[in-house]
C-alpha cells in the first residue's frame, strides 16, 4: 500500500510552484534555531558519494557593512570581472539571450524603471551587493578542486534551502552578482583562494507589499526541455 507523504502532498507541490525571488524584506530578524533548521534541512538534498559539497557563511554586523561597502565600490568603479567560474554561456544563444530580457523587463517592469533608465537599474543591481536588506546575508562557496558535479550538488541544496524558507513563511533570493568579486569576497571574509564564490543568498520575511516582490517571470514550455525516446 502506497504511504503518502510531503513531497506528494498537493501543499508541497503548490509550494515548488509558488516560490519566487524576494527582493524586499521586513525589518524583522530571523532567529538563529531557524535558520540553522533551515539549513540543515538543505543538506537532505541529493549528493553524489555524500560529498555534501559547498560551504555557508553567514555574515552580519560590521563585516557585513565592509564586505557591501566593498562591493559597491566595485560596482561603481566598473572593476573587471574575475569569476571563478562561468556562469552564462559564451555567447548568449539568442534563444536564452530571450528569457534573460524577459527576466529583466519582469523585475524592472515591477518597479516602473524605463529601459532607458540607467540610473534607476544601476541603483537597483546595487541592491544585489546589500543583500536586499534582508536580515540574514549568506555567501556560498566551493572548494576549488570540485568540477560541474559538485556545482550540481551545491545547487539543489541551494533549492533546498530556498523551499524549506518558503515552507516556513520566508523569502528568499539567490544572489549571482556576488560571483563577480570573488577575490573582493575573499580579501574582506578573510578565504584562502581555495573558497571559490558562487553566489550570495538574500533570506527573511518578505515584505509582500513591496513592488519589487510583484515580478513574475514565466518558465520554457514543457515542449522546449522535455522529449520522450525509444
Amino acid at each position: 500500500m502506497h504511504t503518502a507523504n510531503t513531497f506528494t502532498s498537493p501543499e508541497a507541490m503548490a509550494l515548488m510552484q509558488q516560490r519566487r525571488s524576494m527582493r524586499a524584506f521586513l525589518d524583522r530578524p530571523v532567529s538563529q534555531p531557524l535558520l540553522e533548521q533551515l539549513l540543515t534541512t538543505a543538506r537532505q538534498a541529493p549528493s553524489g558519494g555524500n560529498l555534501q559539497p559547498g560551504h555557508f557563511w553567514g555574515v552580519q554586523g560590521e563585516l557585513r557593512r565592509q564586505l557591501t561597502d566593498a562591493l559597491l565600490a566595485d560596482f561603481h568603479g566598473q572593476a573587471p570581472e574575475c569569476e571563478d567560474y562561468a556562469y552564462f554561456p559564451r555567447p548568449m544563444p539568442m534563444q536564452l539571450r530571450k528569457r534573460q530580457v524577459a527576466s529583466a523587463q519582469a523585475l524592472y517592469g515591477a518597479l516602473g524603471v524605463a529601459r532607458d533608465d540607467r540610473a534607476g537599474r544601476d541603483a537597483q543591481f546595487a541592491r544585489n551587493y546589500r543583500f536586499f536588506d534582508a536580515p540574514v546575508a549568506l555567501v556560498v562557496s566551493i572548494d576549488s578542486s570540485f568540477g560541474p558535479g559538485g556545482y550540481m550538488d551545491l545547487g539543489m541544496a541551494l533549492y533546498g534551502l530556498q523551499l524549506a524558507a518558503a515552507a516556513q513563511g520566508l523569502g528568499s533570493c539567490a544572489i549571482g552578482a556576488l560571483a563577480s568579486y570573488p577575490e573582493t569576497v575573499r580579501r574582506v571574509l578573510g578565504l584562502s583562494a581555495e573558497h571559490h564564490i558562487v553566489c550570495g543568498l538574500a533570506l527573511g520575511w518578505a515584505d509582500a507589499s513591496a513592488p519589487v516582490n510583484q515580478a513574475r517571470t514565466a518558465r520554457a514550455p514543457l515542449g522546449e526541455w522535455f522529449q520522450m525516446l525509444g
